[in-house]
């Protein structure tokens, strides 16, 4: 197997921990061939890995029914993580087909519930991947997240791609929920403006730390860092100088120094501020006892 398709080694350690505000443990598995053979990264190992290098917890986000059950129960069991769950503005249009979108928003609001959920996500509009035909169905459950949300005093991480003014005009018109969450956050310094007047929070991943990625930098400038948080939407996104390889939630430090780096401050004092920023938005990680459920569902 080929470098390209290998995880990175690990970077070093952060002396001050942080959290990754946003990850996947459930895509285990990544290639970028079909000719090359499958990595795999147990969740575990990539939970023990973040451990190592000053990455203390992760948020685990559902995009579908089956990740969202999936995050809630490894939340139920692993003192290292906590859960949001929804369905992705992708995947509504194929419940709305099958007619089955109302059954899985009411699951969703279901597992928005239990303790260790502390987030409602990844939802939104991504007009990139789906067509006019399918936005009234991300319309409609957007809609819906934003309520289940509030109804449950969780946080809302926001899936926005290619569609920025309406994912704000939606929140101007529904509410946003206390704590709102632009998840990779990939608008300029103008929507970042708009963000911060609204008290929402921008969450930055690897595309950050990309040369061709000059107005994500601005954004960052330009936002109170009372507001910043990081994150890897692993397997995802990996950072500079890994871009192209699997990433995975020990990958942080990466990211954090070059938006360090970037706004020239010590890497250890804007650490703190994230992990105090990320800890605002989910709570602790630690604040219930975490408890085996019956029959977790194991991916």
């Amino acid at each position: 197997m080929t470098e390209e398709f290998e995880y990175p080694p690990l970077p070093e350690a952060l002396v001050v921990p942080v959290y990754d505000n946003h990850t996947h443990l459930e895509l285990t598995t990544w290639s970028g061939s079909e000719e090359v053979p499958v990595v795999t990264l147990d969740y575990k190992d990539q939970l023990d890995r973040a451990s190592s290098v000053g990455v203390r917890g992760v948020v685990q986000v559902g995009t579908d029914l089956a990740s969202s059950r999936w995050s809630a129960d490894i939340a139920a069991i692993e003192p290292r993580v906590l859960a949001a769950v929804a369905v992705h503005p992708n995947e509504t249009p194929r419940y709305e087909a099958a007619g089955t979108l109302d059954d899985a928003l009411a699951e969703i609001y279901e597992l928005a519930g239990r303790p260790r959920v502390r987030a409602v996500g990844e939802t939104g509009l991504d007009f990139f991947r789906t067509g006019e035909d399918g936005r009234a169905a991300q319309l409609r459950a957007f809609e819906a997240h934003i309520q289940i949300a509030k109804e449950r005093g969780l946080a809302l991480q926001i899936h926005d791609r290619d569609a920025h003014a309406e994912v704000v005009a939606t929140l101007l018109r529904v509410g946003a929920p206390e704590r709102t969450v632009f998840h990779c956050f990939s608008g300029d310094a103008e929507l970042a403006r708009i963000c911060a007047e609204h008290g929402w929070y921008l969450s930055f991943a690897g595309t950050v730390t990309f040369k061709n990625a000059p107005i994500l930098r601005d954004a960052l400038e330009s936002v109170p860092r009372r507001l910043v948080l990081v994150e890897t939407d692993a397997p995802y996104l990996t950072p500079v100088p890994f871009r192209g390889r699997p990433n995975s939630s020990y990958l942080i430090p990466h990211t954090l120094r070059a938006m360090a780096a970037h706004l020239g401050t010590d890497v250890s004092m804007l650490g703190a501020l994230v992990s105090s920023n990320t800890e605002e938005v989910y709570g602790l990680w630690n604040s219930e006892p975490v408890t085996e459920p019956p029959s977790p569902n194991q991916a």
